[in-house]
């Protein structure tokens, strides 16, 4: 997966050093979705009164997506906006492989409980 996932960067890095300007548009958006949505799934798991496991497991999920399976979507579109399009799906999953690094530390601290 991760050799994919670079072939799938290396082949938008040219897209992105031409027009940045899409990426810097839309990042401010993904790092504030990635920001809110794990205390979403810890409100949601509150209102459920989910245990410690499964309230870190809403939290978690609810922050990740898996935007890269929308890219061949993305790259069929007619061109130029094929090519935007799919560094923004990009953009996205590199943010929320940088978030999800954190939320394995910051999510069992923000969710602590005696179940395991």
């Amino acid at each position: 997966m991760a050799i994919t996932f670079f072939v799938v960067i290396a082949s938008q890095i040219r897209t992105l050093s031409t027009n940045p300007q899409p990426i810097y548009d839309v990042l401010p958006i993904y790092i504030l979705f990635a920001i809110v949505s794990p205390l979403a799934g810890l409100l949601s798991s509150k209102i459920f009164k989910l245990s410690t496991t499964q309230s870190r497991a809403v939290a978690f999920s609810s922050s990740t997506r898996n935007s890269l399976v929308v890219l061949p979507l993305a790259l069929a579109l007619p061109a130029p906006d094929n090519q935007l399009v799919a560094v923004v799906i990009v953009t996205q999953t590199v943010v929320e492989i940088l978030f999800e690094l954190l939320y394995i530390k910051i999510i069992p601290k923000m969710i602590r409980g005696n179940d395991k």
